[in-house]
């Protein structure tokens, strides 16, 4: 049976420092594979579908499972040329298997498990989410648990309190919008075009914080986001000046809103350091390459002695460097590999796998 003898394999290169691994991630839109060894990137490639979906204003599922399947081989093929190694070099396959778009997920989960069982190698699943956490390890190789981490994506907006490289805990979410699904819809608002985040990133420029949005939880002691009603309170500005046949500045309300959405990722960061007495914050997820949060907390991190870590901007969005660097150290501290019913999951707990 393949288990077996995968398991088998698998107790050779579970203590393996410098062990080979071909990740895959198709969580959304881009087509990712990497291969590491140890904590040393070999190849990175990543096909995006970003021109494909920006006509339609953001991610067609049925589109993007489309053309990961038309993609996944080319950048199989393109891995390993970068990294020149043969397939039979992999000591391990590791894959995205939640969360994000079911279909996206089911065709690097279904070609990872045939790539595995074809070689007879082991594979693991890996939890995005930590994925993004963990990209940290291998672009700041000083850095260990614990620490606080700030999860700022598309999909997710969480503090997480990180007390090892498998035990994590979340001790603040988003109680309704994800951080960069509220900059995507002030964009779509705003006639930008998908991705939103660049774009009311890039309009900010030049303007200042001349309109009043709201501030969630103002007077609640808490480290949960809102990001609904600051989007609202954006769409509802942008109704109301329409209506009254004035000019919007559109400068000024993209920098209010940035402004706003940004402090509260900040302070609130800053408050769950100091809360659990840790001196480390690391920055993960898509949104953490915006230039304002990485300022913020560049100044609020300085005045409470917080040392930041942040992922280059190319590491920011999704990537299968990062899904690497999960299955390295899940494996060095214990994790179990998977069997070849292993399957797909639209939304996953942060603490699973």
């Amino acid at each position: 049976m393949y288990i077996d003898v995968a398991r088998e394999k698998f107790e050779q290169i579970r203590n393996k420092e410098d062990m080979v691994i071909l990740a895959i991630e198709s969580s959304c839109d881009e087509t990712a594979c990497a291969i590491t060894k140890g904590k040393e990137v070999l190849a990175n490639i990543v096909a995006s579908q970003i021109d494909i979906h920006k006509r339609y204003g953001g991610v067609v599922p049925e589109i993007a499972s489309r053309n990961h399947i038309m993609a996944i081989q080319n950048c199989v093929d393109e891995a390993l040329k970068q990294a020149k190694i043969q397939i039979e070099d992999i000591d391990l396959f590791a894959v995205t298997y939640g969360a994000g778009l079911l279909g996206a997920l089911l065709v690097g989960v279904s070609y990872i498990k045939a790539l595995a069982y074809a070689m007879q190698k082991p594979m693991i699943a890996v939890n995005h989410i930590k994925g993004h956490i963990a990209v940290n390890y291998i672009v700041n190789k000083e850095l260990k648990p614990p620490y606080i981490c700030l999860i700022a994506s598309g999909g997710h907006t969480a503090i997480a309190k990180v007390d090892s490289y498998m035990d994590i805990e979340i001790v603040g979410t988003t109680q309704d919008d994800a951080c960069g699904e509220a900059f995507d819809k002030v964009a779509r608002v705003l006639g930008l075009e998908y991705p939103g985040g660049p774009q009311v990133q890039q309009l900010a420029k030049g303007g200042k914080a001349s309109i009043d949005i709201p501030i969630p939880y103002k007077d609640i002691d808490t480290l949960d986001f809102s990001f609904s009603g600051i989007k609202t309170a954006v769409i509802n500005y942008v109704h109301k000046m329409e209506q009254r046949g004035e000019e919007i500045n559109k400068k000024d309300l993209a920098y209010s809103f940035q402004d706003r959405v940004t402090s509260i990722m900040v302070n609130n960061t800053i408050k769950a350091a100091r809360k659990y007495g840790l001196k480390t914050i690391v920055i993960a997820g898509g949104v953490g390459s915006n230039e304002m949060l990485r300022q913020k907390m560049d100044i609020q991190s300085k005045k409470f002695g917080i040392k930041v870590y942040y992922p280059p901007v190319k590491m920011c969005t999704d990537n299968a460097v990062m899904i690497a660097s999960q299955a390295y150290h899940s494996v060095l501290n214990g994790a179990e590999i998977s069997d070849i019913d292993l399957d797909a999951s639209a939304t996953v707990k942060i603490t699973d796998k």
